[in-house]
Formats: structure tokens, C-alpha cells, sequence
């Protein structure tokens, strides 16, 4: 798709999901569940709720207090709406637009779509920010404080889409990811821990897949092609054989399609190539995954056990393999990717998970797996809808990592959100990291799959992190008080490291998208250092900077950020991708994002690298796919340690691999970790149950 090509988020021609007439309400959706919620309780206690406002029936402002309450506090203090009041309320649904799971979270129709088809997007806004520090610098906060602005004081229809966070994190380092302070999704228990199981289905799938590989690997090995046939198409009653409609992917890919309704036309040549994938062990690439951190299975060592031995082989059928966190799983970004059922099942059957001993690609649809996967993941498809802590609707669903994947929620929630906020409603989305991660990938990926053109993009960045880029402050470590540079008052610290964010809006601009910052104030800030801020950034093409302080105060401490995004969005962009996916080479799209997004001056390949690169230039199915940057988050370039804006480097391409079924190409810069470890205190230490209260409450969730 070229520049030209990318439809506006108001043109309702776009490219519609064509998602089933029907859809099932699992029986799963259908149990007695209970979420409890905490009244008044906490030491927040004091919150007082107003009447909901324009566009946002349901939105009730919090009255905020001081000193600011622990997270899971706050969020207990609040009862929230029953979430398909909040969603009737808001967009006119009828009940069974949206399916609860339990009270306070559910499941919304994707019937939604084709009655909504006809009508009008709304303005389509993305929240990205600079490089952070390791501690965050609140841009999922800045989402949801903007949202509450918007609804609950601006009187505007808004919908915040937001990624489903992973377990591995919420006990490990960083914690959750609702949010913070007086801006959160809540309850905060229920967006932390399983949701509606979208992420154990993921594993579930992920695993069968994984199962498939090894044990067809297995019986190829210790039996016969035939031995095979006839297990694969077994002779029933009346003495004929069937193929499972599974098969004829694999039997189309062999051009044996014609004989998809009559096995027995099969030759005995035919017969072996459709049995026997001759899978090279030393390509399998499908991991295992876990939706826990644990470092220990980075590497392991499967196929021990006496059943896996190999008579026909002699030899025991083990190989060295690893684990992966659910999240960095390809079916994880295909779920952010999907437009619709149909798209799911298409894009579950290209993923490759490894090789012939003859270098061919080999796919799920080659396994016949390909309809089970997408049965596993069905009840996933549609989006999870919950609420901000000041009663506005949020979708929360997918959560793909942004430096080993593309990093957005789903295209799903995004295109039915535009629907339901209506013309001058507003759909916020987040993307993952800096503009040079999520914020790039939600461009020239995200974008480019669901055909939507964003009317702004809020760039968050924060004081503390602007110290940190001017590159002579002491470093930031999780876990650890912040220097006091960081604490006390440096406007030539602040100046410096301001090159940082001129870059991410630069970023922005170069996509044909306005941009507004929102600095996220902390209680260290000084007025002169905010100020200051606000300067550079208006100064080099900001539409606008706005300090915000909705951790502190709630809506009511980001109504300037939204005006400000109102204001952005009045006037259409000129959104423009970076680079053509089809007709640039794979090489020309790479240095395009080197340059032109990181500031670098040119590419350099391994010999690993330029092996793969010249088997993908060479597949036109692999040759014209977007590619997604893997790299670090805390800097432009690929070295975590260059911090602010440097210029000139040189990036090195360390290793690719083709997502083939989320439909892009990962491009390596350095080594990365796909299943984090735990520190020495990880978080699960402060999580417990509070069995002084009636029912019993979660502590220590962050």
C-alpha cells in the first residue's frame, strides 16, 4: 500500500471486517462469576461522584486527595458501573451488544460491526511517548487521564483502547499496566490478573501448536509414509478413504488440490510428499510459552522420556528448545492484527514455524492444525470492554510487546470504537514505547493492515526522562530513589535532553500526523522546568504542549490536554507512510527507518542476517511485507547506553524472521530476551489477600 493509498479514519468506505452475521455467546460467559467491589474502603477513602456528563452518561468524576493514595487503594475506593451500563449508556448498545463476565467486565458483540458499518468514524487519536527510563513514564496513565478528560469533564464521546497486560510483569519488575493514581482502568484486579482469558487462550493454542511440531516430527521418524497415510486418511466401513478439510491447504500448496474429494488418486510419490514434511529439527523455531517470567526456561531440553525414542532412528528424537512469554507469541500479534474471523483463521495458517530439510517454508496449514487454533482462539476475537476509574468505556484487548513485536491493541477495538464514538467522538489508542517503537510500527503496520489514518498523536514525556536524555545525569535504575538531579530543580538538564523529544516529534510529523505533548507532571517538577519544556517542544513542531497532571488529580488535571487534541483534531492530517511495504526492498525499508525515524546513517548486516535476508528478497509473499523493528526502547539507536538524539551511527542487523502469519518481518538489533526473569524482591512479594474485609481484598497490585 503507498502513501496515497491510506484511507482516512472518517471515510467509511475504508476496508470493512466482514465478520459473521452471528456470533455465539460461549457458555463460559454465561457462569455465575462475582467481582467484589470495595466501597469507600482503603486509604482513599473520601472519593465523591458526580453525575455523569455530555458525552459520557456514566462518567462520574472523582474528587481526588492528598497525598495521592497507593493505586490498588484508589481503584478500591471506587464501586464501578456494571460494564454494560457503561457501554448501553455511552453508545446506545442493546444487552446483547455486550456479553458480561461478571459485572464489571465482558465481552463486546463483533455483530456491532455490521450494524454500525454505515456510519462515521470518529477522530482516530494515538498516544505514543520518548524514549523512557526503566521506570515508565506514564503513558498509560497520560491514555487514560486524557480519556477522563474527555468524557467526564469535556463533554465528549471517547473510548480508550488499551493493550491487556502480562502476568510475567505484574509479579515480576514492572507491575500492571491499568494505569495510575486517579487515571486507571479498572477494577484494577480484573485488568491485571486473567481478564476474560484472552492470553491462557493464546497459550493454549500456542501449546497444541508446539505439541503438533514435535509429535509429527516424532512419528516421521519412527514410522513410514505410508504407516502415515493411513493414519492421516484412514480406509473406513465402505472402504473408502476421506481427506479432513483441513488437509487441502496442504494439498492445494502441493498442487493436488484437484484431488482433495478422492485420496485414493493420490500417487505413492504424492502420498509421501503430502505425509512426510521432513522437518530440519535444527530450524523449529516455535517455542513454548508461559504467561509467567521465569528465566530458567530460556533453554531446555525436550524429547527425554523413554516414549520418544526412535526404534527406526535408534536415537532418542531430543533437541535443545525454549520457553517464550504468551505475549511475544506470534499468535498474540495476529490477534492485534486480525480484522475479522475469517482474517484469524487465514493468518493462524501462514505462520511458519520451521523448515524442510530442503529450506521450504513449512506452515500451520502443512500441520492441519490450522481450524483448531482458531477455535481456541475464537472466543478471544472480541474485545474485552471495561471502564476508567471516572466511568468512561475502555476496550482492552491484545497485548503484543513492542520490541519483540509490533506493540498496539487491536485493530478490532479500534475499528468498532470509531463506529460507536461517532463523528466527533474520539477513539484513543496506545502504542507501546516511543515513537520510534510502538508509535512507528503503529504507522507502517497497524495502519497499513487496518487502513484507518490517525487525526493526532500525543507524545508523553516527562521531566525526569528529559534529565535523563541530556546524557550527564546519573542513570535510572528500577528499584532504586532516583538521583537528585532528578529531584531537584535543572533547566540545563531539561534543555538538553529536550533533543530527545524534538526527534519523537519529528517522528510523528514525518507520518503527516500532528503532534501535542503531554508532559506528565511529577510531584518533583518545577513550574520553570515544565515551562521550559513546553517552549522547545512548541518551538520545534509540537501542535501543542500541555502539562497534565491526572495522576494527581484525575480528568480534571488533563482538560488541557484535551482541548488540546480537540483542537489537533479539527483539521484533517496528511498521514503518509514511511515507506512503501510492497515495491521497496526489504534492505531500502530497513535504512528508511534507520534514518529518517532513529537519526542513524546506515545498516550494516551479519552473515546470519544477509543468509535469511536473501532467502526472504527472494519469496515475492515475504519481499513485500512491513518490517518490525526489534530493538531497545530506552534509546534511538540500537545501544540502550546512547541516550538523547544521537546522530550518524550505524545499525546492525543481527538476525530476521518472518511472522508470516501477523504479516510482518522482524529485524533484529541486538539480542532479545523473549522470556524475562525475576528480580532478587519481585512484585509478588507485596500481593496478598486481605482477609480482614468481607469478602476478602487484593493488596499490593500496582
Amino acid at each position: 500500500m503507498s502513501s496515497s493509498e491510506a484511507n482516512s479514519s472518517s471515510d467509511t468506505s475504508g476496508r470493512p471486517p466482514s465478520w459473521p452475521t452471528s456470533w455465539r455467546l460461549p457458555s463460559s460467559w454465561r457462569l455465575p462469576y462475582v467481582v467484589p467491589a470495595v466501597g469507600g474502603g482503603g486509604r482513599a477513602g473520601g472519593v465523591v461522584l458526580a453525575a455523569g456528563t455530555g458525552g459520557c452518561p456514566t462518567a462520574r468524576p472523582v474528587k481526588p486527595v492528598s497525598p495521592v493514595p497507593s493505586d490498588i487503594d484508589i481503584a478500591q475506593s471506587v464501586k464501578p458501573v456494571p460494564v454494560k451500563e457503561v457501554f448501553k449508556g455511552a453508545f446506545g448498545l442493546k444487552e446483547e451488544d455486550v456479553f458480561s463476565y461478571g459485572p464489571y467486565k465482558g465481552k463486546i458483540n463483533l455483530n456491532i460491526w455490521s450494524k454500525l458499518k454505515d456510519k462515521p468514524n470518529g477522530h482516530y487519536v494515538v498516544v505514543c511517548g520518548i524514549n523512557p527510563t526503566p521506570l515508565g513514564e506514564g503513558k498509560s496513565t497520560t491514555t487514560v487521564g486524557l480519556s477522563q478528560a474527555l468524557g467526564a469533564f469535556l463533554g465528549q464521546k471517547v473510548l480508550t483502547n488499551i493493550r491487556q497486560p502480562s502476568m510475567g510483569p505484574t509479579f515480576g519488575i514492572k507491575g500492571g499496566a491499568a494505569g495510575g493514581g486517579y487515571a486507571q482502568c479498572f477494577p484494577m484486579e480484573d485488568f491485571n490478573l486473567h481478564m476474560t482469558g484472552d492470553i491462557h487462550a493464546i497459550t493454549a493454542a500456542h501449546n497444541l501448536f508446539a505439541a503438533a511440531i514435535d509429535t509429527r516430527y516424532y512419528h516421521e521418524n519412527s514410522s513410514s509414509a505410508k504407516g502415515i497415510w493411513n493414519r492421516l486418511c484412514p480406509v473406513d466401513k465402505n472402504g473408502k478413504r476421506e481427506f479432513e478439510p483441513t488437509m487441502y491447504a496442504r494439498l492445494e500448496k502441493l498442487g493436488l488440490g484437484h484431488k482433495k474429494e478422492n485420496p485414493d488418486l493420490l500417487t505413492e510419490e504424492e502420498i509421501e510428499k503430502f505425509c512426510i514434511l521432513d522437518i530440519d529439527p535444527d530450524t523449529i523455531t516455535w517455542k513454548r510459552v508461559t504467561d509467567c517470567s521465569d528465566k530458567y526456561l530460556r533453554k531446555v531440553e525436550i524429547g527425554l522420556s523413554p516414549s520418544e525414542f526412535s526404534k527406526k532412528k535408534n536415537e532418542q528424537m531430543k533437541r535443545t528448545s525454549s520457553y517464550g512469554i504468551t505475549v511475544s507469541s506470534e499468535i498474540m500479534a495476529i490477534l492485534a492484527l486480525a480484522t475479522d474471523l475469517k482474517d484469524l483463521r487465514s493468518r493462524l495458517g501462514k505462520m511458519i514455524c520451521c523448515y524442510s530439510k530442503k529450506g521450504e517454508p513449512i506452515t500451520a496449514d502443512d500441520f492441519g492444525i490450522t481450524g483448531a487454533l482458531a477455535v481456541l482462539m475464537m472466543d478471544a476475537l472480541p474485545p474485552n470492554t471495561m471502564q476508567t476509574l471516572e466511568g468512561t468505556p475502555a476496550l482492552v484487548h491484545a497485548g503484543p510487546f513492542a520490541n519483540i513485536a509490533h506493540g498496539n491493541s487491536s485493530i478490532i477495538s479500534d475499528l468498532i470504537g470509531l463506529k460507536l464514538v461517532g463523528k466527533d467522538g474520539y477513539v484513543l489508542t496506545e502504542a507501546g514505547f516511543g515513537s520510534d517503537m510502538g508509535g512507528e510500527k503503529f504507522f507502517n503496520i497497524k495502519c497499513y493492515y487496518s487502513g484507518l489514518k490517525p487525526d493526532c498523536a500525543v507524545i508523553v514525556c516527562s521531566v525526569r526522562a528529559l534529565k535523563l536524555h541530556s546524557c550527564e545525569a546519573p542513570k535510572i535504575v528500577a528499584g532504586q530513589t532516583p538521583a537528585k538531579e532528578y529531584r531537584e530543580e535543572n533547566l540545563d538538564l531539561v534543555e538538553k535532553g529536550c533533543a530527545n523529544l524534538i526527534a519523537h516529534i519529528q517522528n510523528v510529523r514525518k507520518h503527516g500526523v500532528k503532534a501535542v505533548v503531554a508532559i506528565n507532571r511529577f510531584g518533583t517538577d518545577t513550574d520553570a522546568e515544565l515551562a521550559l519544556v513546553k517552549k522547545i517542544a512548541e518551538e520545534n513542531g509540537a501542535f501543542a504542549a500541555v502539562v497534565a497532571e491526572h495522576h494527581a488529580k484525575g480528568g480534571a488535571g488533563a482538560t488541557a490536554l484535551g482541548e488540546a487534541v480537540m483542537a489537533a483534531c479539527k483539521t484533517p492530517s496528511d498521514f503518509k507512510f514511511l515507506y512503501d511495504a510492497k515495491k521497496d526492498s526489504i534492505k531500502s525499508k530497513i535504512l528508511k527507518v534507520v534514518q529518517e525515524v532513529y537519526g542513524g546513517a546506515d545498516v550494516k548486516y551479519s552473515e546470519k542476517a544477509e543468509a535469511v535476508l536473501s532467502r526472504y528478497q527472494a519469496d515475492p509473499a515475504i519481499n513485500c511485507l512491513p518490517i518490525c523493528m526489534s530493538k531497545t526502547q530506552y534509546s534511538l539507536s540500537d545501544d540502550a547506553k546512547k541516550l538523547g538524539a544521537p546522530k550518524g551511527f550505524t545499525i546492525t542487523v543481527q538476525d530476521m524472521y518472518v511472522s508470516a502469519g501477523a504479516g510482518f518481518i522482524v529485524v533484529s538489533l541486538g539480542d532479545i530476551t523473549f522470556m524475562p526473569g525475576l528480580p532478587i524482591k519481585p512484585a509478588y512479594y507485596k500481593i496478598d489477600l486481605d482477609f480482614t474485609q468481607d469478602p476478602p481484598r487484593v493488596v499490593g497490585l500496582s
